[in-house]
């Protein structure tokens, strides 16, 4: 047993760790996806068409479960969680239209500095002087790729800010879903939702898809399914604290396509940003993961009280 143990735990990283980077590349390819289908559409009706074939996609979940596992009294949850996740992808998906590639990826990482902030207000953690240091250090590297005051600075950039800070909201409604909810019924339900509550803003935008749009919409849905598959399975398999380092190679996915499909240079002030953004992103989900560990494995440790982070 000593010996099989550790040989099945580093299958399961293995696994993990192709898993994480196949969802990295994949939501990368989804993000090309939409700027090119963004050449006709516009970004509020691709994101309504992303939802529409994703839920296709997705249908297969609810065949192998059965109609039992949409069984819920947390609607109205489900439903709030829903129309913050909109607002994210609706602000996400003009982000990725409007600025370089690069950049609306890199912002977006800032979410987990918005999720620490909101995990105090909301859900009452207590977060002491070394993370809230790490989130510090973390918006540095925004300002860095925002660059306030500067003649390089862009309204659009504080809309990717905006659905970074919603999709940090997502991520605590999601903290109080999973207490009582399948995580596949929280993607079956998140994902029949969010497809008339998108369907709304896309009609004042509306313009029937042609040719090759079809085939960048399609594809939108179904890497953004197959991406969001293989990410929670990762995570299932292993430590987020491990795998984060390896989603942040989605900044250099995208970057190398923008380079060659759409004529974008990378900054260097995005570069420098990502970086720090994503040390303090590392050095969070890292301590949060010894913290956990150790309110395991020592019966003295109360998670709910407070602890040096």
């Amino acid at each position: 047993m000593s010996v099989v143990a550790p040989v099945s735990r580093a299958a399961d990283v293995k696994r993990a760790v192709l898993l994480m980077t196949a969802s990295t590349v994949i939501f990368g390819c989804m993000a090309v996806c939409i700027r090119l289908a963004s050449a006709q559409l516009h970004p509020f009706e691709i994101a309504f068409f992303r939802n529409f074939f994703g839920f296709i996609f997705i249908l297969p979940i609810l065949v192998r479960h059965g109609p039992s596992l949409l069984k819920t009294h947390r609607l109205p949850l489900y439903l709030v969680r829903c129309l913050i996740g909109i607002v994210s992808m609706l602000a996400g998906f003009w982000a990725i239209v409007n600025l370089p590639l690069a950049q609306a990826i890199a912002l977006s990482y800032s979410t987990p500095l918005f999720v620490t902030i909101g995990a105090v207000l909301v859900l009452g953690e207590v977060v002491r002087a070394r993370r809230w240091t790490a989130v510090l250090v973390g918006f540095l590297g925004v300002v860095l790729i925002v660059r306030p005051g500067s003649a390089d600075f862009t309204a659009g950039s504080l809309v990717a800010l905006m659905a970074a800070v919603a999709s940090a909201s997502v991520a605590i409604s999601i903290k109080f879903l999973s207490r009582t909810e399948h995580p596949d019924a929280i993607v079956l339900y998140t994902t029949m939702l969010w497809v008339p509550m998108s369907l709304v803003p896309a009609l004042f935008v509306w313009e029937m898809p042609v040719g090759i749009t079809w085939l960048w919409i399609v594809l939108a849905g179904l890497l953004g399914t197959t991406a969001h598959m293989c990410w929670t399975r990762a995570l299932k398999l292993a430590d987020a604290s491990m795998l984060t380092p390896i989603s942040f190679m989605q900044i250099l996915v995208v970057a190398v396509f923008g380079y060659f499909l759409f004529d974008e240079a990378l900054d260097r002030w995005t570069v420098l940003g990502a970086a720090i953004i994503f040390g303090s992103n590392v050095y969070i989900a890292r301590r949060e993961a010894r913290l956990a560990r150790q309110a395991v494995t020592d019966p003295e440790i109360n998670p709910e009280t407070p602890s040096p982070r």
